[in-house]
């Protein structure tokens, strides 16, 4: 036996060779490391795959590239669309067996260098058919042995074999006359006997493919010269002389001998020692199978055919040996700069070293003199024999990952106890338990990745626990404690309540756990974890113990409803406990408020219901507002009282053309809720007056003139408002007061233009302007006189009339609508006209700055008013502006200075107006103390008398 091994040497720098060699964190920069190598497979030609996968894994920082070698050529994957990569796996697309038959390797390759996988080898399975059709007829002698040759077609991949007996079913039972060897197909017939006259068939089965090809039938027949005598026994099916056999492997020895009588078949080891207890005999001991071939076990084994006329040995030398194997692992010895020595106790002798002169390798240990940076790179210890090849890498070592020291896990739970050492390639795990080997069961179970997983866990778990981890390069262990707790179990949990904004309550929850391990509560509302700081004015933990974390909730508001969870948590487990709470409040604002249909009184309204928060609406109110209104206003509706399954109503009692925007409050047995939104602003239609004007009187003003006044009843509104004419190209605005309570009178002031109702009273007319109607009696009431007033007045003044008549007057409110009802006609008379007489007789005397006037009295006539008094008019000759005195005497004494000339008239006035006017009268600058004169019509001078004269001082002028 022959071991080559190789020094593979690549790479950039000397920390490289220290660094790749020695076990690194995944954020170290290292070397390339295999974690998975590819593995020999045999592909079955006819598989519905069409595609083999060759897996390739490797970890390194940074990160490696990766190839693939075919029979150490390498393979271009980018220029071959008949090959790719997936990850690092190399896949074969429509694999073919000339083509694709062969070694492949894994190479990946990064700044610190390259390493090579172990070799695998793909082959192909497949099984042909047989070639010839038909088979010559075999004839022999009762009592002879016979063998039938299956001589399988072309293939590849094990076969196995069996023998059909004249027709399928049929099959050729063995027994210790008749063996099929499995490992030529022939079929042996230790004697003849009558019933095996017949047609046979060999059937070949492919294991790999599983396909089956039958051979041709072979007839056997007896033949007619007699019957075979007794003989010795003859081996015809004999292991070989020597059969290399490999540690752990399974051996199968094969031997039947032809006789008669039938030979029995015995085994034996040559050197007298017993047989392997484990060995085992199958179909009458013509197979001798030994498992889990160890040293002890290589040796001479004889196998001994034996009958009534002799025996037959046959003999074969079963040899021991180990697949190629490294016992160690590459280790670093001495990194000084004068030499650099790696240790790998490879087996066996005959090493073989690329480099030479300062590279010496010796036992398995290759060393490096005078390293120098051309040294750097990935370093591979390659052993071969003629049993196979490896590629040394690294071993399993826990020495950054040791078994978590202390594992808490509760009764009942699930854990698993993690076990995750370096190592390349990925090594095989087991477990022990203190120091028993632990056997997977339907609870406890080994993962992948090696780490032990126990479900369910008891109180006899609990102890210590050693992961045992294996590959080509060496063995490794750690150990951890595993610690049971008994499990946390809520005593008291939060329940469901139902509560009432405002109200506080208490939300239960208490716990029995392991007082050894520490408890944590925590509140989650709503899939949110509570935070206690920032919502401390609602939310409170009570408890006062380690094993209660009680949760306190304060005057509760409507947005607190939802699903409250309790969650408790111990280093071993973690639990939730949850509770609904539900609010009932007031109902939540209506929805889409919408104006379906408007008149000038009437606005038909719809909502939709919002939320009733767990108590059902009982009623809905309305609510108006306008622009010339101080806030929303309850309103009258039809029905009068909503209720909470009701969602349309008709406000009534509207006013004309006013904007009004609405809104709805809901109510239920817990409180009124928030208003809903305004509703869009609509402005309801114009509207007759329907107010009647009352106590319509009048009388009064000159002789052509009545004064009329009315009164309009109103309903008395609180607040003050704006108006708006419609009729206005603007739309101005104007004011207007409401009457105050106990008043019966109408608005005061107003804008010039047509009125309109406005907002603020309990009508469609409160505000309107008046129209009156006035015609004589001797007149027709369609052709009566029509003035129209402004601004709501109570009194206007109908002028150019006859003195002295009877008219009819009736009075009626208007807007652009139309007009109102009418009031009742009332009859009034004008007054006489005044007398027509002027005064005569004016006499003029002056003494001491004063002026003294005296007059005739003025008689006034049937058909004249009587005189009430005199209007003495004066100005001085050059300014326009005139001065009145009224008096009830036919005198009157003026205090004026004398440096000016004075022109005055004097006029009687009477319930009919003012009469008719004297002659002007000039009185000339007066040069001393004493003067006198008189008017021109006067006929004699006046005497004036102290008596009848009025003395007036003058200190002010007003213009008539």
């Amino acid at each position: 036996m022959r071991l080559l091994r190789e020094c593979r040497v690549s790479g950039t720098s000397l920390d490289a060779i220290i660094q790749s060699l020695m076990l690194c964190d995944d954020n170290t920069l290292h070397g390339p490391v295999f974690l998975q190598e590819p593995d020999s497979l045999i592909f079955p030609l006819d598989s519905e795959e069409k595609k083999v996968k060759l897996s390739c894994e490797v970890k390194g920082n940074p990160r490696p590239t990766i190839g693939w070698r075919l029979n150490g050529s390498s393979i271009d994957v980018g220029m071959d669309f008949h090959y790719s990569l997936l990850g690092g796996a190399l896949l074969i697309h429509n694999p073919n067996k000339s083509q694709d038959a062969g070694t492949y390797q894994c190479v990946a390759t990064n700044p610190f260098g390259t390493i090579v996988s172990r070799e695998a080898k793909l082959q192909f399975a497949y099984l042909e058919n047989f070639k010839t059709r038909t088979r010559s007829t075999v004839s022999v002698r009762q009592g002879q042995g016979m063998v039938l040759l299956c001589g399988p077609p072309p293939h590849s991949g094990e076969l196995t074999y069996a023998w059909i007996f004249n027709e399928y079913p049929t099959f050729v039972h063995q027994d210790n006359r008749r063996f099929v060897s499995q490992e030529t197909g022939n079929l042996y017939i230790a004697k003849v006997e009558t019933s095996d006259v017949g047609n046979y068939t060999c059937v070949v089965t492919n294991t790999v493919t599983n396909s089956k090809v039958l051979g041709p039938p072979t007839p056997l027949v007896l033949r007619n010269d007699g019957v075979m005598g007794e003989y010795e026994p003859k081996i015809e099916v004999q292991f070989p002389e020597t059969v290399p056999s490999a540690k752990g492997t399974t051996v199968k020895l094969e031997c039947f001998a032809l006789g008669n009588p039938v030979p029995t078949i015995s085994w034996r080891r040559a050197d007298g020692k017993q047989l392997p207890r484990k060995a085992r005999r199958h179909r009458s001991s013509g197979l001798l199978e030994i498992p889990n071939f160890q040293q002890e076990d290589a040796g001479l084994y004889e196998c001994v055919a034996e009958n009534v006329r002799g025996k037959n040995v046959a003999r074969g030398q079963l040899t021991f040996f180990l697949p190629v194997a490294m016992h160690g692992n590459l280790a670093v010895i001495n990194t000084g700069l004068r030499a650099w020595t790696c240790s790998s106790a490879c087996n066996h002798a005959d090493l073989f070293c690329c480099p030479q002169g300062r590279v010496q390798l010796e036992q398995g240990s290759l060393t490096i003199a005078n390293v120098s940076l051309s040294d750097a790179g990935m370093y591979q210890c390659v052993a071969e024999n003629r049993h196979g090849v490896i590629f040394a890498t690294i071993g399993p070592d826990f020495s950054k990952t040791l078994l978590k020291k202390l594992t808490l896990v509760k009764v009942g739970g699930e854990v698993i106890i993690e076990c995750k050492p370096k190592a390349s390639p990925r090594p095989t795990y087991s477990w022990k338990k203190g120091k028993d080997i632990l056997r997977e069961n339907e609870r406890i179970t080994v993962l992948d990745d090696g780490s032990l997983r126990i479900v369910n866990v008891t109180k006899a778990d609990a102890g210590s626990y050693t992961c045992t981890a294996t590959n080509h390069f060496g063995t490794a262990s750690s150990t951890g404690s595993l610690v049971v707790k008994d499990p946390t179990r809520v005593m008291v949990s939060p329940f469901s309540m139902d509560v009432t904004v405002g109200e506080s309550i208490v939300l239960p929850c208490q716990v029995s756990h392991d007082h050894s391990l520490d408890i944590a509560f925590t509140w989650s509302f709503n899939g949110h974890l509570i935070d206690f700081d920032k919502d401390g004015d609602h939310f409170e933990k009570v408890g006062g113990q380690d094993s209660a974390g009680d949760l306190m909730i304060r005057s509760i508001q409507l947005k607190h409803a939802g699903k409250y969870v309790c969650m408790v948590q111990t280093s071993v487990d973690k639990l939730s406990a949850a509770a609904d709470l539900i609010v009932r409040g007031p109902p939540g604002p209506p929805e889409a408020v919408t104006i379906e249909e408007v008149t000038d009184s009437t606005a038909q309204l719809s909502w939709r219901p919002g939320a009733d928060n767990h108590s059902p609406i009982t009623m809905y109110v309305v609510q108006a507002r306008t622009p010339f209104s101080v806030g929303w206003q309850a309103v009258s509706t039809v029905p009068e009282v909503i209720d909470g399954r009701t969602f349309t109503a008709t406000v009534v009692g509207l006013n004309p053309w006013v904007e009004y925007e609405f809104r709805v409050v809901a109510a239920n047995l817990i409180g009124i809720g928030e208003p809903s939104s305004p509703s869009e602003k609509r402005r309801t239609e114009e509207a007759l007056p329907e107010v009647t004007p009352a106590n319509v009187s009048g009388g009064g003003g000159s002789k052509s003139e009545l004064v009329i006044t009315w009164e309009v009843s109103l309903t008395p509104a609180p607040l003050s408002f704006l108006g708006i004419s419609k009729a206005h190209p603007q739309g101005k605005m104007w004011m207007g007061a409401a009457a105050v309570p106990g008043s019966t009178s109408g608005l005061v002031t107003g804008t010039r233009g047509c009125c309109q109702p406005l907002w603020g009273t309990a009508t469609a007319s409160a505000l309107l302007c008046p129209q009156v109607r006035c015609w004589r009696h001797d007149e027709k009431e369609e052709n009566a006189k029509r003035i129209r007033t402004v601004g709501n007045q109570t009194s206007t003044k109908v002028s150019n009339l006859r003195g002295n008549a009877l008219y009819h007057l009736a009075v009626r409110a208007y807007n652009t609508a139309g007009t109102g009802p009418s009031s009742a006609a009332v009859n009034v008379t004008t007054k006489k006209p005044p007398p027509s007489q002027p005064p005569g007789n004016i006499v003029w005397n002056s003494s001491d700055s004063k002026i003294i006037l005296n007059w005739d009295q003025v008689k006034a006539l049937d058909n004249e008013s009587e005189v009430r008094g005199y209007k003495v008019l004066y100005r001085w000759n050059r300014e326009s502006s005139t001065s009145v005195i009224e008096t009830n005497k036919t005198s009157v004494e003026l205090s004026l200075p004398f440096d000016e000339d004075y022109i005055i008239e004097i006029k009687p006035f009477s319930d009919g107006g003012d009469g008719s006017s004297s002659e002007q009268i000039r009185i000339p600058k007066i040069s001393n103390a004493y003067a006198r004169g008189s008017g021109s019509s006067t006929s004699s001078a006046c005497t004036l008398s102290a008596l009848s004269t009025i003395m007036i001082s003058l200190t002010a002028r007003s213009s008539l």
